[in-house]
């Protein structure tokens, strides 16, 4: 469904799906989850996990890695490509920092959750 969203007096376009329950919002080549979190411990974004790391947003199949273990990476680098839902969707860094692991490979179906790629953050970052 397509979505008109006012925020910050900003008109916002975005694309919206229901999966098992949860509220999948895309815009602007980013994805979040919205869920009822009445009775639940919050969590965070998905996409990100601890130190920075990249987490699957969506259950999905990874399309293309464009780093290697080893690289440097700066805040909003793109690092994985995957597809889910009929749509690809790029994920990027959050923080400046090396690729530790990657620890999936093209073509891998992903869970939702699962850590794609592991950072060793940089200093002061």
């Amino acid at each position: 469904m397509d979505l008109r969203l006012r925020f910050e007096g900003k008109e916002l376009k975005a694309r919206a799906e229901t999966v098992n329950g949860v509220l999948w919002v895309h815009h602007d080549g980013r994805t979040f989850a919205v869920e009822n979190q009445g009775g639940r411990k919050k969590r965070g974004r998905h996409g990100e996990g601890a130190g920075g790391d990249i987490e699957s947003p969506m259950p999905g199949k990874v399309t293309k890695i464009l780093k290697k273990t080893g690289d440097a990476v700066k805040k909003g680098d793109a690092v994985v490509v995957m597809e889910a839902m009929k749509m690809e969707y790029t994920l990027k860094s959050e923080t400046d920092g090396v690729i530790e692991e990657i620890p999936c490979a093209v073509g891998d179906q992903v869970g939702l959750g699962q850590t794609l790629v592991r950072f060793r953050v940089a200093e002061g970052a």
